[in-house]
Parts: structure tokens; sequence; C-alpha cells
């Protein structure tokens, strides 16, 4: 590794990560006439929200969609002219793959329709009887029994299913869903994060069945989440656009690995990078495959003000580098990631065509038969993919990787893996789906996917940001402070850069 000869001169604003919540935060800070770089590790932009080419059509690897609970999403779609774009998904909605009730198969039956994160407002409503059987629909419907004077304010997401409605509305209904949304056991799920106002609906009710269907009821019609006509990685490319139109600069390939204040005042940030192209190298794609780096440069960027955007281990590493002292920045005190890897299929299947099991299905843990813990059946979700694919041609997506399990993936090669996920899918489908049926493929892996609604996160998120908001030229943002999705994490970028921004107000 060499060093740097010549320091490049200061910045205004150094970004650690190109994700979206990156990106957001630097296209506050350039819009103000702020110098601004941003420094990615990876060799594209774009974070969670990643796009890979398949068949020749664009498709998303990270994020399909936003959750509609605000609308931070849809304002910026506005501001960068993709207003027009965003576009409602297929309201059949979602399946679930089940241990059997008897004998030894596993069964598929419809997400019950009338729930919140899988807790039924009707505990004996045909679906709900369907996924978990008379017997256990009577358990979970003594809840509205249970006297009101045992109802007070859990923080134990699994623990409050389990106690009012059994082990099986738990297990089968609840679990697969903390699984596939939030890459957590609902036992180490926070209520007060996953489910904002259950606990006090469930005080006024009397009953958890009763909580949900009173938050149901105050839901503002519509659907709870939207796409982006194209997919959302065009997000991601028109916020490089904006980016490039404000002179921010963007280095990918960069690594962050040191932190520290300089004596007057300014930030020394240690990054290594690839060696920079000859004058007539062709420029890399921002969104391209990795490329094999055999040689990095050391180099020394001083900032005025840094914003940590990079995953919670990067940026918990260099928050504890900068400030020693904050017990609240080591890593030893947060919980542990995720590890995820989705599987792209892109299948000439017509017996798809009928949407089988609606726009996608949640494995419970334990279901004989299959390995995967959801898939999405992307073509049957957005009409727009329909479209492009053209008549008899599918794209399903599958997920790998419980908490606190060696993923399944981890071990296969390419091919291994493809073959496994056709199985996966031909079981979860209902369809027998044969290898010359596969078209293309691709594997994206997620590395440290911490839950923001872990139990104890919010009391460490609150006491670091405690810390941060006595620091003017120092910021942190990304999902593992501002909580899962864009319609947390745009809002918490915002946020981190307008206190950037007030700095140099206020010089």
């Amino acid at each position: 590794m060499s060093a740097e000869q010549n320091p490049a001169p200061t910045v205004d604003v150094a970004v650690v990560g190109a994700g979206v919540a990156g990106l957001v935060a630097a296209r506050a800070c350039a819009r103000l006439g702020l110098s601004v770089l941003i420094l990615e590790a990876a060799d594209a932009a774009g974070g969670c929200v990643g796009r890979t080419e398949l068949a020749g059509l664009s498709l998303d690897t990270g994020a399909e969609g936003f959750a509609t609970r605000n609308d931070s999403v849809a304002e910026l779609l506005g501001e960068l002219g993709l207003g027009g774009e965003i576009v409602d998904p297929n309201p059949a909605g979602a399946w679930l793959r089940l241990p059997p009730l008897t004998g030894t198969d596993a069964i598929t039956v419809p997400m019950p329709k009338l729930s919140l994160l899988g807790i039924p407002s009707s505990p004996l409503a045909d679906d709900v009887r369907a996924a978990i059987g008379w017997k256990n629909s009577i358990r979970a419907y003594s809840d509205r029994l249970r006297p009101v004077l045992t109802i007070g304010t859990e923080k134990n997401f699994g623990k409050l299913v389990e106690q009012r409605m059994g082990k099986a509305v738990l297990d089968r209904l609840v679990s697969p869903i903390s699984s596939g949304v939030y890459s957590a056991d609902a036992h180490d799920l926070e209520v007060d994060v996953v489910a904002p106002g259950l606990n006090a609906a469930l005080t006024r009710a009397g009953s958890l069945s009763g909580a949900v269907a009173l938050l149901k009821s105050d839901a503002k019609p519509g659907a709870g989440v939207r796409g982006i006509r194209g997919g959302m990685h065009r997000l991601v490319d028109a916020l490089l656009a904006e980016a490039a139109h404000f002179d921010a600069e963007l280095r990918l390939g960069s690594r962050v690995t040191g932190l520290r204040e300089n004596a007057d005042g300014t930030w020394a940030l240690t990054a290594t990078e690839r060696p920079a192209p000859e004058s007539d190298a062709p420029e890399p794609d921002a969104l391209a495959t990795e490329t094999p780096v055999t040689e990095r440069v050391e180099r020394v960027v001083t900032a005025r003000t840094v914003i940590l955007a990079a995953p919670a281990t990067v940026s918990l590493g260099l928050l504890a580098a900068a400030r020693p002292e904050w017990s609240e920045a080591s890593d030893s005190a947060w919980a542990s990631g995720s590890a995820v890897e989705i599987v792209t299929l892109v299948l000439d299947a017509p017996e798809l065509d009928g949407a089988p099991r609606g726009t996608g299905v949640l494995v419970a843990a334990d279901t004989p038969g299959t390995t995967a813990k959801a898939l999405t059946h992307s073509t049957a979700k957005w009409a727009w993919l329909a479209e492009a694919a053209g008549p008899g041609r599918h794209v399903v997506r599958l997920s790998y990787g419980r908490l606190g399990q060696e993923s399944p993936s981890a071990a296969l090669d390419d091919a291994e893996l493809t073959a496994l996920a056709l199985r996966d899918a031909s079981a979860i489908l209902g369809v027998p789906l044969a290898a010359s049926q596969l078209v293309d493929s691709a594997r994206t892996p997620w590395r440290d996917a911490l839950s923001h609604a872990a139990i104890g996160q919010r009391e460490r998120v609150t006491a670091l940001r405690a810390r941060l908001e006595e620091e003017t030229t120092l910021a942190a943002t990304g999902s593992w402070l501002g909580g899962t999705g864009l319609a947390s994490v745009i809002p918490d970028a915002t946020a981190a850069a307008s206190g950037i921004r007030r700095h140099f107000v206020h010089l």
C-alpha cells in the first residue's frame, strides 16, 4: 500500500457512505453550495437500494418499495422529478408457508388480511383458522376474555403476542413477518418501535385483537407500500445525478478506516482507495459490479465536517476512534447485525401468470422442504415489471438468512445456490420449475443488517444521539439510527444534514 504524496484541499463536508442516507445528506449540503466529498467502500452507490441487470431487465436487489407511513419519500421523489413515477403494488397480498398442522407436508395459505404484523384482529376468521387451526384460533380468541386488569405496558413484542394469543399465533403468523421484515426474532423486538400505539390501543380496547382493530381503523386509506415505475434504484440514479449537478464528488472503492479531529478543529479521515485511473481510462460505472483490486492507496482527507452514513459496524468504529470517551460508540454495546442473501431468478414460466401465491410468501422457521425465509413474486407485485418482462416471463426473489443462524447460502457456490433457490421457488409457489426455465440469476449478499427495533436499541440510539447533539461538526445517520425503511432513513439523513448545514450558516 502506497501513501498519498499531495493531499487534496480541505472539503466542507465528508460523507462516509453512499447509500440513500449518505446521498440524501450529501445532496442537502451540496445544494447549500458546500463542497461535498462522498466516500463509499463498495464499487456501487445505493447501499440497500441496489440494482442488477438480468435478461435485459434492470432489477432491484434490495428495497423494492417504500412505506407510506409518512410523506418523506414521496416528497423527495417529487423534488427529484420522480413524483409522477410512483406506483401502487398489486393488492392481492402475500401468503404464508408453514409447518403442517397435521401430517408431514408444509402448507401454504393466504396471510390473514385483517392483521398487524401478523397479529389478527379477528382470531376466528377463516384465513386465521387456515393458518393456525381451530384449537389455536380459540386460544387466540381467549385474549378477548382476559381481564383488563392484567393488561399493562409490555416491551417485548414476542412475549406480548405469546402471552395474549398463544404460541401458535407467534410462531405461525408473527414470527415469519418479524424475520422477513426486520431480520429479527419477535422476542428481540420492542413493541413501541415496531408497532407504535399498540400498547395504548391495547389498554383502550382491553384485548390485543381489539387493539389491532383500533389501529387498523385509524390507519389512512391506501396502500401501505408504494414503489417507483422502473424500480427503486431510480431513486439512487436521481440522487447521484443531483449530487453531480451540485458538484459533489463521489469516490467509489474508498474505504474509510480512521477518523480523528485535528488541532484546528477539522477532521482527518484515513481511507484506502484504488489507484487513480489513467487519464484515458474509461470512467467506472457508479452502479457497476465489483472489480478486483490488486493495490490500494492510502489517502488522508481533511474535512471541516463529517457525516457518517455507513453501516453500523463501520460508523461505530469510526465514532469510537474519533471520541474514545464515548462508551455509547463501542460496538460491543450494540446488538449484532444479521447476514441476508437475496437470490433473484428470471424464469420463463407461463404457469406463474396467475400469481398462484399472490405477491409473495413469508416462510416460518422449521418449515419442511423450504430453506428460504421469504419469496417475492416481483412480476406479480409490480405491473410495470410484468410489462417489461413480457408474457410468460417472471422475476422472483428469494431471501436466505435468519438472525442467530448461519445462512444456509454461505457455503454454496453460485450454481448450488441457484439450484436451491429454484427448488425453493417451486415448493413455495406450488408450481414445478425446471432448470431449463431459468433465464438468468444473481445473488446479492447484505451484511450488517442491524434492526433498529431490537430491544435496547432505542436507548442506545438515544444515548448516542445525545452525544452527537453536542457536536457541531460531526453527525451520523442510517437505518441503524433512524429506523428500518426509506420512510425512516430519509428524514433522519435530512436532519443530520441540517445540523451540519447550521454549522456553516453560523460561521
